[in-house]
């Protein structure tokens, strides 16, 4: 069975699925399921195929959960850390202290929330999820208000 891809943009909440690093030390884009090549991405020139994705969202839900063996889910391996896009000088990864947004712990569910009184909002593809150990990662779902 394969995983759905929900290119939802009207919201409220956008399941962006299981975020998986399959190396550690190597982030993986918020945005990897639903838009591969960074169409949609502010940092992406425009192609010839601009899909119409939600740029943004009011708040971030990560999960420190993946895939069970069977059915269900289980809580990961190590920490998860969710990291930006780096400026080129440093490694935008786990180790890079400039980078860190927030660590997920094992099992641990944590909001990123921008502020609803000046209507802040989150770029999802400027956030990557790096882990301690391969296979681990994170549950991602951006809501939309």
């Amino acid at each position: 069975m394969s995983n759905s891809v929900l290119q939802d943009r009207h919201g409220p909440d956008w399941p962006l699925g299981f975020i998986k690093v399959a190396t550690p030390g190597t982030p993986v884009g918020l945005m990897h399921y639903v838009d591969p090549n960074s169409y949609a991405s502010p940092a992406t020139a425009t192609a010839s195929t601009t899909p119409e994705y939600t740029q943004r969202f009011q708040q971030i839900m990560f999960q420190g959960i993946k895939p069970g063996a069977t059915h269900g889910w289980q809580n990961n391996t190590g920490n998860v850390y969710i990291v930006r896009s780096g400026d080129g000088t440093g490694s935008a990864n786990r180790d890079d202290q400039g980078a860190l947004v927030v660590c997920v712990a094992p099992g641990q569910t944590i909001f990123l929330s921008a502020s609803p009184a000046v209507n802040d909002v989150w770029g999802p593809y400027r956030y990557f999820v790096d882990a301690d150990n391969a296979n681990d990662g994170v549950v991602a779902v951006g809501l939309i208000f």
